[in-house]
C-alpha cells in the first residue's frame, strides 16, 4: 500500500491489520510511517510487516522501490495505488506535471511491475485510489504532460491525473480479463487528510464549504473494493462502496489505450 502513514491509507492499513493482512508499507518518509507499524505491531500477529521507501515523482526511485518488495520474496494479494497530491505544482524528476507524474505514472510504474507476482499470488486485486474530481477533467492535455504545472490552485491538473486513475483501472481489466487479478477504482469522499496540505492557502477555505468525510468514513470504499466487491465488477468505478457513474471522457476505450501506450513509452525511457 502506498501513502499509509497519513487519512485514508493509515485507517485502511490499520483495518487490514486487524483483519489479518500482512502489510508492505510504501512511502516517502520511514519516520512518518514507523508509527503506523508500531499500532499495527500492536493489533496483529500476521508477522513482521515492512517499510519500503519511494519517492512517486521519480521513477528511478519507484524501480528501486520494486527490487527491494520483490526482494521481501512475499505472497502479493492486494496493491492499494493510495497515495497522492492535490495542488502541489511544479515537475517531477523526469519532467512531467507534478500531479500527472505522483498520481498517475509512478503508481503506473508500480503497478506494472508487480503484475508478475500479483499473477503468482492469485486471486489478487489492485485497488486505484480516484476522485469524482474526474468530472472536472475536459481532456488529456498531452501537450502540457511534460510541462510544470500551469494552474494556479493545481486543481484541473489533479483532475485529469484523477482521470487517468479510472482510464488505467479498466486498460488493466481489459488486459487482466483471463487472469485472476481484479482491478478496482474508487472515490473515497471529499476527506479532510493531508492531500490537500498543498492547495494555495487563499484556497483552502473553498474547500470546507461543504462537510468533508472523515478518513474512517473515507477507507469504507477502499476495503468494500479491497474484500468485498464480486471479481466480476473488475474494470469498475466505485463509490459509497457501490458501483458509480463515470464521465463520459472516462469511459472512452481509445483515450485508454492512448495513456496505455503514452505512460509505457514514459516508463520505459
Amino acid at each position: 500500500m502506498t501513502g499509509a502513514n497519513t487519512g485514508i491509507g493509515r485507517v485502511t492499513a490499520l483495518a487490514l491489520a486487524r483483519r489479518g493482512y500482512r502489510l508492505i508499507l510504501v512511502g516517502r518518509s520511514a519516520q512518518k510511517t514507523q508509527p503506523v507499524l508500531d499500532e499495527i505491531a500492536h493489533i496483529s500477529q500476521a508477522g513482521p510487516n515492512h517499510f519500503v521507501p519511494v519517492e512517486l515523482d521519480d521513477l528511478d526511485s519507484v524501480r528501486r522501490c520494486l527490487r527491494q518488495i520483490l526482494a521481501l520474496d512475499l505472497p502479493l494479494h492486494v496493491l492499494v495505488n493510495n497515495a497522492g497530491i492535490a495542488g502541489l505544482r511544479g515537475q517531477t524528476k523526469q519532467s512531467y506535471e507534478m500531479a500527472f507524474g505522483v498520481n498517475h505514472l509512478g503508481p503506473f510504474l508500480l503497478t506494472q511491475g508487480l503484475l508478475n507476482r500479483l499473477q503468482s499470488s492469485s486471486p489478487s486485486r489492485i485497488i486505484n485510489v480516484s476522485s469524482r474530481a474526474h468530472w472536472m477533467a475536459r481532456s488529456i492535455p498531452w501537450e502540457l504532460l511534460q510541462s510544470p504545472t500551469r494552474s494556479l490552485s493545481g486543481i484541473p491538473e489533479y483532475a485529469v491525473s484523477k482521470l487517468c486513475n479510472i482510464l488505467f483501472t479498466k486498460s488493466l481489466a481489459k488486459r487482466l480479463k483471463h487472469t485472476e487479478i481484479s482491478c478496482f477504482a474508487l472515490h473515497p469522499g471529499v476527506v479532510a487528510t493531508d492531500i490537500w496540505r498543498s492547495v494555495p492557502a487563499l484556497l483552502r477555505p473553498l474547500l470546507r464549504l461543504r462537510p468533508m468525510l472523515s478518513p474512517e468514513e473515507g477507507a469504507a470504499t477502499s476495503l468494500h473494493c479491497i474484500e468485498n466487491a464480486a471479481a466480476d465488477q473488475s474494470g469498475l468505478y466505485f463509490a459509497q462502496c457501490r458501483p458509480a457513474s463515470i464521465s463520459p471522457l472516462a469511459a472512452q476505450p481509445a483515450l485508454a489505450d492512448r495513456l496505455w501506450h503514452f505512460s509505457e513509452q514514459a516508463c520505459s525511457a
